[in-house]
Order: structure tokens, then sequence, then C-alpha cells
């Protein structure tokens, strides 16, 4: 993707936004320490860091959520209050969440007026708001419909709506915190497009996000946190996603997992005209069918929300299919009506999406989790009784194997960061040894130090004859993982690609709707 080049500010003039030595403590976690950068007007800055670097704290700082312990925050040289979203959206600052923040069942036009409603009729209000909003989609290239009903929009138009509503409440300055993550690649290089757009208006834009290609493509800065400070500022033309991944991290980090071709076995895992439905009985998985062999890692592809979590699901025996076939090495697992702890039995693992919904209990300690599931078997127990010194040691068995921090089994779970969390649930399901290894979302949330370590480990179970089933929105794993890639759109498999001819465009053609020889 091509990066549109920053407008030059006026010589003198102060940055759309400064940062002066942002300080802010929650107990005894230090989340930003002294934090201070400027950001250009016309410019795209980049915000990067691990997972509890503190980049959320510090812009729920700038945007009103929290209240800095110590610093200034200057807006065009100006020292101002903000106390609140409504302070910052007064002193021209917006901010497009990774999760939208609109009423689903309201209509472009009313997400977008709602709360800033003026005058006596709210008609001649609404007529108004529109001429507004249509001038403003044609000079930032934001075209959405304005009277459709937000459910009914795909998330990249979701997203412009978002980016609206921030325009029209005058935003000068636009936080945007990892605004691809719900988007096919088409829609993040339309997306850019509009970013460049906003650059060349004068806009300044903090990009948060922790995908390193997209920050090497649009910024013109990029500021690195570590452990709540900053730790370097750089010209985005000057430096390299290896160079930038070695100041997050503090030590060198391979960014692609090195892996030989696969060499798949007999089929372990095969589906066949698989439907899920949902609490409502609207059809979520239609007629999925596919085969799993030992010794490969098969990745499903697509934009969240298309079938995949309840494919997952089903695949597991957490929900029931409503037609179709499952069977682990020649055993119909609906039929036979197996729930998760028999699949477990046999060979089949889960490491579901949702780590805190479903993998982890956030109140137990990592040594009770370390066993969850597992907990019946032999090397847990002594007689009727909890084996307490083995259960101990199991853990730290597995803290020291995954690299765990800190290694303390009896430390609550809900302290531990989410990557530890991450490694200590991927460490519990791969001890077990199983023949098929189902993962939703293997590195979500997960720093990039994690994300390596996470990657060596998968690839080395393939390596020994597993079969692994990776759903993930993250392209560029599925990509640098999977031998064969499988794309869901509506809840059906729409298209499958061999690793060899398997492109980003065709990938995302794919996860936009687009079958077979049209992607």
């Amino acid at each position: 993707m091509e990066r549109p080049q920053p407008t030059s500010p006026a010589s003198g003039a102060p940055p759309a936004l400064e940062l002066c030595a942002i300080d802010k403590r929650f107990g005894a976690v230090h989340a930003n320490r002294a934090i201070s950068f400027a950001v250009a007007a016309g410019s795209i800055h980049g915000l990067i860091g691990e997972n509890g670097a503190g980049k959320s704290t510090l812009m729920n700082i700038v945007y009103g959520f929290h209240r800095a312990d110590a610093g200034e925050i200057k807006v065009k040289g100006r020292v101002v209050e903000i106390g609140s979203p409504q302070a910052a959206i007064a002193a021209g600052i917006g901010m497009v969440h990774q999760h939208f923040m609109l009423v689903e069942n309201f209509t472009v036009l009313e997400n977008v007026v709602l709360g800033v409603e003026g005058g006596a009729l709210l008609a001649g209000s609404l007529a108004a708001a529109r001429a507004e909003l249509e001038k403003l989609a044609r000079d930032y290239g934001l075209d959405v419909p304005l009277d459709t009903v937000v459910s009914e929009l795909p998330v990249g138009l979701q997203q412009r709506v978002e980016i609206l509503k921030a325009l029209y409440r005058r935003a000068e300055i636009l936080i945007l915190d990892e605004p691809t993550a719900v988007l096919t690649p088409q829609e993040a290089e339309q997306l850019f497009k509009m970013l460049g757009r906003l650059r060349e208006q004068g806009k300044a834009v903090i990009l948060v996000t922790h995908k390193l290609r997209e920050i090497m493509a649009i910024t013109d800065r990029v500021t690195v946190m570590r452990q709540g400070a900053v730790v370097a500022e750089v010209t985005t033309k000057e430096t390299s996603p290896r160079g930038l991944a070695e100041k997050m991290v503090g030590r060198a980090v391979l960014l692609q997992v090195g892996k030989t071709p696969a060499k798949p076995g007999a089929a372990l895992l095969t589906v066949k005209d698989l439907e899920v439905r949902d609490r409502l009985d609207v059809p979520r998985v239609k007629g999925v069918s596919f085969e799993l062999h030992a010794g490969e890692i098969v990745g499903i592809a697509g934009v969240a929300g298309n079938g995949q979590s309840e494919l997952l699901e089903a695949l597991a025996g957490i929900r029931a299919p409503s037609r179709g076939e499952i069977s682990l090495e020649g055993r119909d697992l609906v039929r036979e009506q197996l729930d998760p702890r028999a699949r477990r039995k046999l060979g089949l693992a889960h490491v579901p999406e949702d780590r805190l919904r479903m993998g982890v209990v956030a109140s137990f300690s990592a040594q009770a989790n370390a066993m969850l599931g597992y907990h019946d078997g032999g090397a847990y127990n002594r007689g009727l009784l909890m084996d307490g010194p083995a259960i101990i040691a199991e853990c730290e068995k597995k803290m020291a194997a995954f690299d765990v921090r800190p290694p303390n089994p009896k430390l609550r779970i809900s302290a531990f960061s989410g990557g530890n969390q991450q490694k200590l649930v991927l460490a519990r399901e791969i001890d077990a040894d199983p023949k098929v290894l189902l993962i939703g979302q293997p590195t979500r949330g997960v720093d990039i130090g994690a994300i390596e370590f996470i990657h060596k480990r998968l690839v080395e179970l393939r390596d020994a004859g597993k079969a692994l089933l990776i759903v993930s929105v993250e392209l560029d794993e599925i990509l640098g993982l999977a031998d064969r890639i499988l794309v869901m759109n509506g809840g059906e498999i729409i298209g499958e690609l061999a690793r060899a001819e398997a492109t980003e465009e065709k990938i995302g053609l794919m996860m936009a709707g687009v079958k077979g020889e049209g992607a």
C-alpha cells in the first residue's frame, strides 16, 4: 500500500497535540511514566508497544476516560483540562474505538447527531446535519448511506460512521484504536486512503496498532512504549519493522516463523455438511465440510462474526449442531453426543477464542487453571484426594516450558497479562498431548515477543504429527502458519487455497464474499 506524503505545517506552528510528562498510577501499577511526545497537524502518528505498555491508558487520558496524576495536555500550544470525553470533544479530539460505539437500530444520520442535536425542531436539525455530513463525505471520501440502519452496514462502513461522528463534532485530532482489527485487507486499504485525505486536510491522526506493516505503510512518525515509558520516537521512513519490534520488546524478534513444507498424513478430523444454529434458530454455520490431516495446520480466515466461533464451539462439543457429522478417527462425535470432556479423552483439545470467558476462571489461581478439564487425571490425584505438591509441580513445569511470567503457580490468573494467560492455556492443552488441536485466535491480545514464541510451538506440534485447526482474524498469522487456508463468509466456506497460491488479495476478496474464480 502506498503511503501518502504528509503536509508541511506552517513554520513555527505549535503541535496539534502535545503530551508533557503524563504520569498515571493504578495502585502499585505505574501505567504511564512521565510520557512526553508531540503530534503535528497534517500528520499520522503511530503509537505501538507490547501488551501492558500503557498505550490504552495514555489514549484514555487524552480522551478523558482517565485523569492523569501529573503532567499536561496541550492542544495547539494551549494547556487544556480534559476530565471527560465531552471535554475532549470540545478541545477538538475524537476517538474511534476498536469496538464501535453505535446504536445498531438507529440510522447513520441518527447515530451521528445523537447527543449534539440542535435547534428547536429536530427535523430542521437533521436537515442541517444531513447537508453537513454530505459535504464531509465528499471532502474526505467517507461515502455512507445516511438513512440506512447501522446494523445493516458491513463493519467497514460502520467504521466510517464513527469517523464521520468525530469530524461532525469538529475533531482536529483523531485517535484510532486498532482500526483494522475487523476489516478485510480491501477495507483496510480504503481506510488508509481516507486517513491520507484527513492528513491532506491538516488533521492530526494517532494510529494505535500492533500491526507493524500498517505502521510502516501509513504513518509519518512512530512513538514506541515499553513498560509505561516512551523508549523511542522515530521518523517512519528511517526505521523498519524489525527495528520497531526490537524497540518494543527490548531484544531481537523473529517476525516470521520458519517452517518446512507440511507432510500431511491420515485424516484425523472429518466434518460433513455441518449446520449450527443460534438461540434464535438462525443458521450461523451452513453446510460446512472439510478434513483435517495429521501433520498439517489448516487456517480459517474471515472477518469476525461469519460463523468461525460457532464452528469451533461445535467441533469442541460446546454447541450442538442442528445437522451434519463430526468424526474423529472414524468416531461420529455428534451421533454419540460426546461432550467436551469425552472429546478431550479421545485426543481433541480446544483453546477457546475468548480465554477469559471460556479458557480460564479469573478468580482461580494459575495452578488451578493449569489443570482445568484435566483435574481428574492421575497426575493430579492421590487416591480420593488432590495431590497438592503434584499440582504445583505440574504448573511450574508448564510455566517453565512456556515462559509464563511471573512463574508463580499460586498467583491468581487475573493478575497475569493477557499474553501470559494465553501461554498458560496453550501449555495446558498442548501438555495433554492431543491428536487434534483447535485454536481460536491463538495470539489475540498477545504482544509481539509472545507471538513469536506461540507460533514456534504450533509449528513444532505440526511437525510432531499433530493436526491443528486455527481460526484467526489476523491475516498475517494465517498466511504465516497455515498449510491450507479455508475462508468463511456468511457461515459458509466459500474458498480453499493451498498456502503456495494464497495471496492477501485473493483471501481478502473471499472474506468479502467473492467466491471461486472471482477471487
